[in-house]
């Protein structure tokens, strides 16, 4: 048993560059199941975030609007007639607008 020939060299080399492609595929695989896998975890937590986020919103637009002093709220119900006068408003946003101001 003396060195390999040529054809034998070849078939080692071969094998090993085959079993080093397998198992490079393989680790490449992984990482990246890892990498979609965090990705939706964090997608998961940003949606949840978001979530609370919007369901805060509105408590904290209530809470930070105050009620509009009787003066200007009779000036804000006289612009939103002028826009309706002009066309710029239908009479149904009219009388939600209106609603929405008198806390009605």
């Amino acid at each position: 048993m003396g060195r390999p020939g040529l054809v034998g060299t070849m078939a080692r080399t071969a094998v090993v560059a085959g079993t080093a492609t397998a198992v490079a595929g393989n680790v490449s695989r992984r990482q990246q199941g890892r990498a979609d896998q965090q990705a939706a975890e964090q997608q998961a937590a940003a949606d949840q975030q978001y979530q609370q986020q919007a369901a805060a919103e509105p408590q904290s637009q209530q809470q930070a609007e105050p009620a509009p002093a009787p003066d200007d709220l009779s000036a804000q119900i006289e612009r939103l007639a002028s826009l309706k006068t002009a066309g710029v408003i239908s009479e149904a946003e009219f009388s939600a607008a209106k609603a929405k101001l008198l806390g009605i």
